[in-house]
């Protein structure tokens, strides 16, 4: 059995979610019921999605973290979209860009990892 935390990706993830809660007070109430918790249920599939993968068996992975990273570009546009309508000011979007890039290339690098022949 894995230890959730023993997989980098997702320990970055966990703490992704816990900051994106801290702002959900920062963010105006007609954005949080919308735009605000898609992204919230966004991140969560993305920690669900790592999750399942580090269960998986290698040829089962790479659809599970193909689909995982296509959430996050999804919630990468979410998050810039939140910054333009000022639900999220340019200090929240670009500590959270951040991570976002970084998970990125943690999930680009297990899933080339898995598939060698990928450039």
């Amino acid at each position: 059995m894995t230890d959730e935390f023993d997989i980098p990706v997702f320990k970055k993830a966990y703490d992704f979610y816990k900051m994106f809660y801290m702002f959900r007070t920062t963010v105006p109430k007609q954005d949080k019921y919308t735009i605000y918790l898609k992204s919230e249920n966004l991140i969560i599939e993305i920690i669900e999605g790592i999750l399942s993968a580090s269960y998986k068996q290698k040829f089962e992975k790479i659809s599970v973290l193909e689909r995982t990273s296509l959430n996050l570009n999804v919630l990468r546009v979410f998050i810039r979209l939140m910054k333009e309508i000022q639900a999220l000011d340019n200090k929240k979007y670009s500590a959270l860009e951040e991570i976002i890039d970084e998970i990125g290339r943690m999930l680009g690098g297990w899933i080339r990892s898995l598939n060698p022949r990928q450039v």
